[in-house]
């Protein structure tokens, strides 16, 4: 009997989580199961990730692009319908911190309800493009997103030079692909501004404030685009290479001049980078 990449990945996660719930014992103890946990979600995404562009001339999905124009069924190019033959659980979408979506707490289907909550659930006839935002699936849930970056969109302007399009890339232990957030994707800048409070609902005009949150501790949790995946400090998100054109060592950075008072309150205590 033979087992496919998909069919290990799989396993793999069940057998995870299994061990990580009969180690669970006590309120610390079940903050870091759900953290452990967290890390392995992100283990198994960075190789679905890689599983698809292997699958795929080397190449991730379309995505979404700024390119213009009516792509027609485009909200099968989003990474959750994408990658959806690669898992089965639609939980495993979804930090084990972050597992109830806004809608469920009197929020909204968009986001942003703070670092403990899920984007979703996008409401309409489940499978189906949703009747609100009809680019993403009807029924969809998460806590995880993608770096829009990594994505393949058409050559259509000026944002082409920004995405890494393919995981073949040099330095890509240093690229971010997905994790906690607080939406589905995200398009961080070097220039974005740290969020005012932990859980500030997210703006276009910052995008760092999609993942910036104090979900695990001082730390969110990333898979990069070598496939692996680990704990990155809150301020270190600044120094990630999101995108081709991204200056690592900006102005939110040690690097770039940045001291602790720079910082909102609620973040200066993290260490810095």
């Amino acid at each position: 009997m033979s087992f496919t990449k998909k069919d290990l990945i799989v396993s793999f996660g069940c057998i995870v989580f299994i061990l990580v719930t009969l180690g669970n014992v006590g309120s610390t103890g079940r903050r870091r199961a759900k953290e452990a946990l967290c890390l392995s979600n992100l283990g198994q995404w960075g190789q679905i990730w890689l599983a698809y562009a292997e699958d795929n001339d080397g190449y991730f999905m379309r995505g979404w692009w700024f390119g213009g124009g009516t792509p027609g069924p485009f909200h099968t190019d989003y990474w959750m319908e994408a990658l959806r033959s690669y898992y089965v659980n639609p939980d495993l979408r979804c930090c084990p911190e972050a597992s109830i979506p806004g809608t469920e707490l009197g929020s909204n289907q968009y986001g942003g309800a703070g670092p403990f909550t899920a984007w979703g659930i996008f409401s309409g006839e489940c499978g189906k493009p949703s009747n609100v935002w009809s680019i993403v699936t009807a029924c969809d849930y998460g806590s995880y997103g993608a770096n829009a970056y990594v994505c393949n969109p058409p050559l259509t302007g000026p944002w082409d030079v920004y995405n890494w399009r393919t995981p073949d890339v040099d330095g890509a232990e240093n690229i971010p692909m997905f994790g906690d957030h607080q939406w589905l994707d995200c398009w961080p800048n070097y220039l974005d501004s740290p969020p005012e409070y932990d859980g500030q609902p997210w703006n276009q005009g910052s995008q760092m404030g999609r993942i910036c949150m104090n979900r695990h501790s001082g730390f969110v949790n990333w898979a990069f685009l070598d496939g692996s995946a680990r704990k990155v400090g809150i301020k270190e998100l600044w120094t990630l290479k999101w995108h081709r054109m991204y200056v690592t060592d900006g102005p939110w950075t040690i690097g770039g001049g940045v001291i602790r008072e720079d910082w909102p309150e609620w973040m200066q205590d993290f260490e810095d980078y």
